[in-house]
């Protein structure tokens, strides 16, 4: 009796660490679906980290040409990098591609891999490479966005929750980093990330350290301070900005380990950045702060989340800071400063007294 082989499913997914963790409700339905297929998923190795220890594919795919963004470690550089690259892939004998990038090189990365089907979002005139073309929606999250190609294919979604992993030897350096900081075990831990890759994007430090002052005198929190090697030079102004001696996570942890810290928060007040669709994953509570871009494809997605943000006639703006619009006194566009400290900390309250409330 002949074994029939199994399908063979790959999925065109990779940079940003949000757009990783966004994909996986997609990943999950897909396992649901599909049991018993080998099911690869292509992403950058620096966002890779955050689904690490994720159960629904059979293998990570690495793919990593030089860009301008951070998290690019320029592995495929040279047009021989990339051909041995697409070698490679074809070798894999995939039946299927789900190209949830939008762009038309992923597209081509999808026909090259020598996949018969060809499913992804009508955008960019590559319509003619793939084989299902789906419709991209600008007025919905990118999570539904992502679900809407399963949902095109005749896959049944049944959830989009988000999720996230941790080993037990993360679970244990949360453990020892609060015990050797001197918190106690039912102390309530406010994480706060106050900055931003792009400044201009970035709620106002001051603005983040009176929230963090109210949520000291109100809720007794210890306030954690996260953020990446650059902000370290913010240190002295969040030190002299508290009376009470926060924690710093800033320029010291890795981003599993921050990962591992978060869980530990009863809630995190951020910037549109990375690290609030890493809260989101862990279903910790947050408040966002949105200025220039809009929450409605790229908010922080779960019900323990909420947006603060102020609208103007020109939002989303093209991010052209400063050119269409002029700065504030303080260096932000006015619709980052036109967010005040009241709204966020509301928000805050918000959750903290609900969470309290449930016990």
């Amino acid at each position: 009796m002949k074994v029939e082989a199994k399908k063979r499913i790959l999925v065109l997914r990779y940079r940003f660490i949000g757009d990783t963790i966004l994909t996986v409700p997609f990943l999950r339905n897909l396992r649901r679906a599909e049991p018993d297929a080998f099911i690869a998923w292509v992403v950058a190795p620096g966002s890779a980290e955050v689904v690490q220890g994720i159960p629904y594919v059979d293998e990570l795919i690495f793919w990593d040409p030089p860009t301008i963004h951070a998290d690019s470690r320029s592995t495929h550089r040279t047009f021989r990098d990339k051909v041995s690259f697409i070698r490679e892939l074809r070798a894999r004998k995939f039946d299927k591609v789900y190209v949830l990038k939008r762009s038309l090189s992923s597209a081509i990365m999808a026909i090259l891999s020598g996949a018969r089907e060809r499913v992804g979002f009508d955008t960019e005139g590559r319509g003619f490479l793939l084989t299902k073309r789906v419709p991209y929606r600008h007025d919905q999250h990118e999570v539904q966005n992502f679900l809407d190609v399963l949902r095109a294919d005749g896959v049944k979604v049944e959830d989009d929750h988000l999720e996230a992993w941790l080993t037990e030897e993360e679970r244990q350096f949360t453990e020892d980093y609060f015990l050797r900081a001197g918190v106690a075990a039912d102390e309530p831990i406010v994480g706060i990330h106050p900055f931003s890759a792009n400044p201009p994007r970035a709620w106002h430090i001051d603005n983040f350290i009176e929230v963090a002052r109210r949520l000291q005198e109100n809720y007794g929190a210890r306030i954690l301070f996260f953020g990446g090697p650059r902000d370290e030079e913010a240190l002295p102004a969040l030190r002299a900005g508290l009376t009470t001696p926060p924690l710093f996570a800033v320029g010291k942890t890795t981003l599993r380990q921050t990962m591992a810290l978060l869980s530990r928060c009863k809630l995190l007040v951020c910037n549109d950045s990375g690290i609030m669709h890493l809260a989101a994953s862990m279903q910790v509570p947050l408040v966002a702060i949105f200025g220039p871009q809009s929450p409605v494809k790229f908010g922080p997605w779960g019900e323990n989340s909420r947006v603060v943000y102020s609208a103007f006639q020109c939002s989303p703006c093209r991010q052209k800071f400063f050119k269409e619009c002029e700065p504030t006194e303080r260096g932000r566009p006015e619709c980052v400063e036109a967010i005040d400290v009241d709204a966020v900390f509301t928000q805050c309250t918000t959750l903290l007294d609900s969470r309290r409330e449930r016990g």
